[in-house]
C-alpha cells in the first residue's frame, strides 16, 4: 500500500531549509508534491549525476516565472488541482504575487494554505530577516543550552528551523487537510519558528512552574549537563559516550558497571551540592577506557548508554543497519522516512531532482494542454530542463 498521504497534491514553493523538510516529510508520507523552482534556477540541460540535496527528494518539480503574468496563472491552474500549498516567503510577499490566500483560496475553496516564516505572519518583528539562531533565542530556548560557567551553544540549526518550523509545518498541513476533509472549506496555517521553539520547551516551562529548573543557571539543572548522570565523556582515544542514568535503577546499572556501587559520594545521586565533584570523578573513570571497550560493558543494559557516533558512524552501527534507519537513494545515504506505518508503509518516491526537471511532464499531468504547455515555454513563463 502507498503512504498514508497518498492521493493528495501539495505545491511547495521553492525556499531553503525548513520549507523543502516539510515537503519531504510531506512526500515521504506518501502526498504527491511538486516543487514549484524560480524559472531562474534552470541552467541548462539535466546534469547526469543525481542532485545531493536530499531534502529535495520524493517530488518532480516545475520551473515557472512568478513575476511572469502567465507564470502566475499558470500557478493559479495548478492550485485548482491541489489539496494544499506551502510556502516560506516572508510575510506579504505571495500577496504581491498575486498568489497569497485570497486568490489562491478563490479558485479553490478547499485548499490548505500552509505558511513558513520565522517570526510569523504577525508582531514588530514579522518583517524582518533571521535565521534559526535569532528565533530559537527569542522564544526562550537558546538560552539553556550550555555548560555551566559558559555562554549558550547554539544546537545546529534543528530545533527552530526543523524542529519548530519544518515539522510543525508538516503537521498544521495535515491537521489542516483532516480538517477540510470534514468541513469542506481550507485555511490557512501560520507556522512561526519562534512558535514552534517555544512549544518544543514546554516541559522546561513546566519544570519551572514545578520549581525544579533554574532558568537563570544554565549548565547546572538535571537535563541541562548540571548531573553528572546525564552527560556526555570523553573516552581515553578521545571518543564519547552518552550516560541518560536518571531514574534509581539505571543510576544503581550505572554504579554496579563503574564499580562504584559502594561509594558513599556518588549514593547522594540528586543532591545537586556534590554533581561537579562527582562529574570530575566520572570524567576520570571513562577516560581510562576506549568508547569500544565502554560500550561491551555497558551496550544492551539499562544503563541508558550510547555510543555518541558521527553521521557515517550510526548509517553503520548495527541497530541502525537493522531497523534501516538509513537507506541509499541514487548512490547517496540519507535517513530512511519516518515514522513507521504497519500497512501504508513509506517510500522515497525518487531522487532529488534537478530544477525544472519534470515541468512539462508535470503541467501535463495537472491538467494543460500540450499546445499551452509549449507556448508558456516559448514565452519564458516557464522553463523545462532540457
Amino acid at each position: 500500500m502507498p503512504g498514508p498521504l497518498s492521493g493528495h497534491r501539495i505545491i511547495e514553493i521553492a525556499g531553503i531549509g525548513p520549507g523543502p523538510f516539510a515537503a519531504m516529510l510531506l512526500a515521504d508520507l506518501g502526498a504527491e508534491v511538486i516543487r514549484v523552482e524560480r524559472a531562474g534556477a534552470v541552467r541548462g540541460p539535466v546534469p547526469d549525476q543525481a542532485n545531493g540535496d536530499i531534502l529535495l527528494r520524493g517530488r518532480r518539480n516545475v520551473a515557472i516565472d512568478l513575476k511572469h503574468p502567465d507564470g502566475v496563472a499558470t500557478l493559479l491552474d495548478l492550485v485548482e488541482h491541489a489539496d494544499a500549498l506551502i510556502e516560506g516567503f516572508r510575510p506579504g510577499v505571495m500577496e504581491r504575487l498575486g498568489i497569497g490566500p485570497d486568490e489562491c483560496m478563490a479558485r479553490n475553496p478547499k485548499l490548505v494554505f500552509g505558511r513558513m516564516t520565522g517570526w510569523g505572519q504577525t508582531g514588530p518583528y514579522s518583517q524582518a530577516a533571521g535565521h534559526d539562531i535569532n528565533y530559537i533565542s527569542l522564544a526562550g530556548a537558546l538560552a539553556h543550552f550550555g555548560r555551566r560557567g559558559e555562554g549558550p551553544t547554539p544546537p545546529l540549526n534543528m530545533v527552530g528551523d526543523f524542529g519548530g518550523g519544518g515539522m510543525f509545518l508538516a503537521l498544521g498541513v495535515v491537521a489542516a487537510l483532516l480538517e477540510s476533509s470534514k468541513s469542506g472549506e481550507g485555511q490557512v496555517v501560520d507556522t512561526a519558528m519562534v512558535d514552534g521553539s517555544a512549544i518544543l520547551m514546554s516541559m522546561f516551562w513546566a519544570f519551572k512552574s514545578m520549581g525544579i529548573f533554574d532558568e537563570n543557571a544554565r549548565g547546572t539543572n538535571l537535563l541541562d549537563t548540571g548531573a553528572h548522570f546525564y552527560d556526555v565523556y570523553e573516552c581515553g582515544d578521545g571518543e564519547y559516550i552518552s550516560i541518560g542514568s536518571i531514574e534509581p535503577q539505571f543510576y544503581a546499572e550505572l554504579l554496579r558497571l563503574t564499580g562504584l556501587t559502594d561509594d558513599e559520594q556518588f549514593a547522594k545521586q540528586m543532591d545537586s551540592k556534590e554533581w561537579v565533584e562527582l562529574k570530575e570523578r566520572l570524567t576520570e573513570l571513562f577516560a581510562t577506557k576506549t568508547r569500544d571497550q565502554w560500550c561491551e560493558i555497558m551496550e544492551h543494559t539499562d544503563v541508558c548508554f550510547a555510543p555518541v557516533l558521527t553521521m557515517s558512524e550510526a548509517a553503520e552501527h548495527p541497530h541502525n543497519i537493522e531497523r534501516q534507519t538509513f537507506v541509499e537513494v541514487a548512490g547517496v545515504t540519507q535517513p530512511a522516512p519516518a515514522p513507521r506505518f504497519s500497512r501504508t508503509e513509506n517510500v522515497i518516491a525518487s531522487a532529488p531532482a534537478w530544477p525544472g526537471e519534470h515541468t512539462r511532464d508535470v503541467l501535463a499531468d495537472w491538467g494543460l494542454a500540450a499546445e499551452r504547455v509549449d507556448a508558456l515555454i516559448e514565452s519564458g513563463a516557464v522553463r523545462h530542463a532540457d
